[in-house]
């Protein structure tokens, strides 16, 4: 595993040497072990660069607290390593922001990028606060957590759609699963990042095409807040 900007970071590259060369970013407590049929998609078309951030998987958990400028050099490091000058970013949810964090401080390094169902922070607005989940009673955290899923995710909902409970079932399990110590302080740390992201004021940094996609019933990165972006 290399040793990049101060922490062992580990990545994988998939998909075809002669692609598109592309860096994905995941999302929120997401690690390539349970995003990897996520990954393949993407590496049907694309050559993909993909890593744990600090803290998930099997990249190290150094002494926090983070900063969203760390996840974005970190990312970066990942390129250096590779040797990639510049590539192709799609950043989804938290992934999303660190790739905005990215094209606003090394724009030159970008050369197409998706932002998909994220937030810019400030007055562009914030994502949902998921580091309040945190501590809350289950069965308080299982009924917020499925309407951040999906605003449309009611009782009566979920009982006409029983594909929609099966995710929700689903979810809930990977999320109350028993982690160890070192795992949730990972996630923790990255909740706190989380919490300090805002690149609204510098957006017009980013000159490279960029897709803003968003779901219209997501809980967790509304809308508004991908129209803002756009």
């Amino acid at each position: 595993m290399p040793h990049l900007n101060g922490i062992d970071i580990h990545y994988e590259v998939r998909g075809a040497e002669d692609a598109p060369r592309t860096l994905f970013v995941n999302g929120s407590g997401a690690t390539l072990a349970a995003s990897g049929v996520l990954v393949d998609i993407f590496a049907r078309s694309l050559r993909v660069a993909c890593h744990d951030q600090r803290g998930l998987g099997a990249t190290e958990v150094p002494e926090g607290p983070y900063t969203m400028a760390d996840y974005a050099a970190d990312a970066l490091a990942v390129l250096d390593d590779l040797g990639w000058a510049t590539c192709g970013v799609v950043g989804i949810s938290f992934g999303g922001m660190v790739a905005q964090e990215i094209a606003v401080t090394a724009p030159g390094r970008i050369e197409r990028l998706v932002l998909a169902c994220t937030s810019a922070g400030g007055d562009g607005g914030p994502s949902y606060p998921l580091h309040t989940l945190v501590g809350m009673p289950a069965a308080d955290r299982a009924a917020t957590y499925r309407t951040l899923l999906d605003t449309r995710f009611t009782d009566a909902w979920l009982a006409d759609h029983p594909g929609d409970a099966g995710l929700v079932a689903m979810m809930g399990a990977r999320t109350d699963a028993d982690k160890p110590p070192e795992v949730l302080r990972g996630e923790w740390e990255q909740l706190q990042a989380r919490r300090g992201h805002d690149v609204w004021d510098r957006l017009d940094r980013i000159t490279c095409p960029t897709l803003v996609a968003a779901g219209r019933f997501d809980g967790i990165a509304p809308l508004s807040n991908s129209e803002a972006i756009a």
